[in-house]
């Protein structure tokens, strides 16, 4: 169906609107400022919109959407866990590009009621699906979706309230891997540890044992003919 005159009015009233919070912010968004951006008069952007809160409901919904569309045909990795992290990657810098979209997209209310971002937990949830079904999680996948996606957001809120140039470039991988170490199993479906193993990792903490101690067991542990039980 052809889109209408009145649609395509709607659609370049939510694209200037866009540009405007994308370069001067979410105040910059009033229903003039936009009526003048766009070339036309105040009553017909209230035609469309009751007022400036539903104009930035729309236009978080527009921006996020083609985000959300966007990742949805992204091929997906081989590897489950690295498509994971593909994904909290390409979120992560979605969110710090778009800090004033990302506010808008915080509130809870606002979050709610967005198609957009149910559509996007959807996807997050495949992607752990797919982590499951390759037997890497050692939670729930209600559980490894909520933490993943509380990590996430949390790591945005964090770097956008701190100045660029003072940002902890590590922050975001150090929640991540730390969501990680909580989510998924330490090996692929059907690897297991071995007792022997489980003694080599933790011979650094053995302090009752001398060096020397230390050393000649690490040693007898590596033989071949060592018990692999």
């Amino acid at each position: 169906m052809a889109e209408s005159s009145r649609d395509k009015a709607r659609a370049n009233v939510v694209e200037v609107a866009a540009q405007l919070l994308r370069e001067q912010g979410a105040a910059a968004v009033t229903i003039r400022a936009v009526a003048q951006a766009a070339g036309t008069q105040a009553p017909t952007i209230y035609r469309f919109f009751a007022d400036k809160d539903a104009l930035l409901d729309a236009v978080a919904e527009h921006v996020f959407a083609a985000y959300v569309a966007g990742k949805a045909v992204t091929p997906q990795l081989d590897d489950p866990v690295a498509d994971l992290r593909a994904g909290w990657d390409t979120h992560l810098g979605f969110g710090l590009a778009n800090p004033e979209l990302l506010s808008l997209l915080l509130d809870p209310a606002r979050a709610s009621r967005s198609p957009a971002m149910t559509n996007g937990i959807e996807i997050l949830r495949a992607r752990v699906a797919r982590v499951a079904a390759a037997g890497r999680l050692q939670v729930s996948e209600r559980r490894a979706v909520e933490l993943v996606h509380a990590a996430g957001t949390g790591a945005m809120i964090a770097l956008l309230a701190t100045p660029p140039e003072d940002r902890d470039p590590g922050l975001a991988d150090a929640l991540y891997e730390a969501v990680m170490r909580t989510v998924l199993t330490s090996g692929p479906a059907g690897t297991t540890t071995t007792a022997t193993e489980t003694v080599q990792h933790a011979l650094p903490a053995l302090h009752q044992l001398t060096e020397a101690e230390r050393g000649l067991l690490a040693e007898w542990l590596a033989r071949p003919d060592a018990p692999r039980a």
